[in-house]
């Protein structure tokens, strides 16, 4: 029997086969850029027995001398070394420098001779933005998804011990990520890393802590110190709208609900009491937990700080001197 005409798949537009040729190129050339600087990660930790594998993951090379960048879950809170391979199948051992679990990142130190990532800025991503995911999936060295931003400004959960804190702007992606991608490169179409890949949320949603100037701080410090020191206040507290006598021109519109005061806090010591409302810390407002949580930076440990308050219609000034979130 001869094929019909409507049989024969249809002629492709040279437009649009020359746009997928374009889109196969741009992720062909961050994988050719991103791979030699993204290691798969074997987690160790010692027993009685020896060292014995608890964990893999990804990490991407920072600089030529030895420093990686990873998720702060990778590497858990109980080990302090394991070994990376590289897509040139180079094997190294490495060392946690320090760890941040409240923003789910950890510096590495190996040997000379990396490949570093160049980073980008994740502020300048948009939504609709093509993105390329490189990491190690089930331990397989190399894996290259792609996708796009699918939503910006994300927020994450993380937990310290006792202290919370929420990761905001995290970046949401459509690019396939499965476990072992966790403190991989989630890069633009220039290779430029503007993120570290953290979490599988569900089938086609992946979230990556974004590299920002928040980050950048984060990262430098864990460089330097290997940890990062925030302010304490001691409070728990959620947004909720400011009562309209208490508007004024230009100000924000929703300020912080105290719903807990840690007993022996900063926040205690000062009298901030549940129910009071936390319009501004030394004068920038706070309409949100993650406005408060970028106040509360090294800087403001052991000093007074003005907080403002708004308690049963009335506005009080107090003054609490931060302490060092442990």
């Amino acid at each position: 029997m001869r094929a019909g005409a409507t049989d024969w798949p249809a002629p492709v537009d040279p437009a649009e086969e020359e746009a997928l040729d374009t889109y196969s190129r741009v992720v062909a050339g961050v994988a050719d850029r991103l791979t030699p600087s993204v290691a798969s990660l074997r987690v160790m930790r010692r027993t009685r027995g020896g060292q014995v594998p608890v964990g893999a993951g990804s990490a991407v090379a920072l600089t030529p001398d030895g420093f990686l960048l990873t998720s702060a879950h990778v590497v858990g809170g109980s080990t302090n070394r394991g070994r990376a391979t590289f897509s040139d199948g180079r094997e190294e051992r490495f060392e946690v420098l320090g760890r941040d679990p409240l923003s789910d990142l950890a510096v590495l130190r190996t040997t000379e001779g990396l490949s570093p990532a160049q980073l980008g800025d994740a502020e300048r991503l948009r939504v609709g933005q093509l993105v390329v995911a490189i990491g190690n999936p089930h331990g397989l060295g190399g894996s290259v998804t792609a996708g796009v931003v699918s939503a910006l400004g994300r927020s994450l959960p993380a937990r310290s011990r006792r202290a919370g804190r929420i990761i905001d702007n995290v970046i949401q992606t459509d690019a396939a990520l499965n476990p072992g991608s966790s403190g991989g490169a989630l890069a633009d179409s220039r290779g430029r890393v503007v993120g570290i890949n953290t979490a599988v949320a569900g089938v086609g949603l992946g979230l990556a802590v974004p590299i920002n100037e928040s980050t950048q701080r984060v990262i430098g410090a864990l460089m330097a110190d290997g940890r990062v020191r925030r302010a304490y206040l001691g409070i728990a507290g959620g947004p909720r709208p400011l009562p309209p006598q208490a508007r004024t021109l230009g100000r924000a519109t929703s300020c912080i609900e105290v719903v807990e005061v840690v007993s022996g806090s900063p926040a205690d010591r000062a009298g901030i009491r549940p129910e009071d409302l936390i319009l501004a810390v030394n004068g920038t407002p706070t309409g949100r937990v993650e406005d408060l949580q970028r106040l509360m930076v090294a800087e403001l440990i052991g000093s007074p700080v003005k907080v403002h308050l708004l308690r049963a219609g009335r506005r009080v000034e107090l003054e609490l001197i931060p302490a060092e979130l442990e």
